[in-house]
């Protein structure tokens, strides 16, 4: 049942730059402290929904395009979700939930830890302080990352699916590639990312195959409020 569901999963948002990794309930709230726990069976069939370098124009700009006469407040998180609705069509016999990963809860935690999710759907990995035997930082507050095997920083996190009527009972988990082993490298990782996150040079800390376009870095890098002209849209828009 879950490769089926992968696999339409995967035909439906493959063309649009979005990968989809399926991981069991389980699994995710096993490495957490309960106040985090995704609220169904550990044997519920899940996946994490990641955006490549080619969804800018692959799924954004197209969907910019089609919707302009519409109320556009985040162009990216709206582009997401019209996808993944349109998705949970393709799945008429099932309940499918969606998360996205800029929902909080009324207590303002997180509806989902996406890095964590990541990790333990095989994605990404999420390096974290505790993977660096001897800690340089002291006192210093040092967040983790999350590194895709094909490209590094050169992605993001965008949601989870959850299939609360299929349950996966001997799915079998798989590792996440390990792309940053050296000590050295994984100190210089999150150096970058804790402290020089802006010049975006942690992205490259291993050899990517597909990076952001130029047109797309300078997107993410303007301020929210001034992407709208980028994307051609008008005030009225906003």
């Amino acid at each position: 049942m879950e490769r089926r569901v992968a696999e339409r999963l995967r035909g439906a948002l493959g063309p649009l730059g979005l990968e989809a990794h399926a991981f069991k309930v389980g699994w995710y709230n096993a490495v957490l402290q309960p106040a985090f726990h995704l609220p169904y069976p550990d044997d519920t069939l899940a996946f994490v929904i990641l955006s490549t370098p080619s969804m800018f124009d692959k799924a954004l700009k197209p969907f910019v395009k089609k919707e302009r006469l519409k109320i556009i407040r985040d162009p990216v998180d709206q582009c997401i979700s019209y996808h993944l609705s349109r998705v949970k069509e393709k799945f008429p016999d099932q309940r499918v939930d969606v998360m996205f990963d800029y929902e909080i809860l009324p207590s303002r935690k997180p509806k989902f830890l996406a890095q964590t999710a990541a990790h333990v759907a095989g994605a990404a990995y999420y390096y974290q302080r505790k993977d660096v035997k001897h800690d340089p930082w002291g006192k210093k507050k040092i967040y983790g990352v999350c590194i895709h095997p094909k490209y590094g920083g050169w992605f993001a996190i965008r949601g989870l699916l959850l299939f609360p009527g299929i349950q996966v009972l001997f799915l079998e988990q798989p590792a996440p590639v390990d792309c940053v082993s050296t000590e050295e490298k994984r100190i210089e990782l999150l150096e970058q990312f804790n402290f020089h996150w802006q010049d975006g040079r942690y992205r490259d800390i291993i050899e990517v195959k597909e990076r952001y376009s130029e047109e797309q870095r300078v997107y993410f890098a303007t301020p929210p409020a001034e992407r709208f002209r980028l994307l051609g849209l008008t005030q009225e828009a906003q």
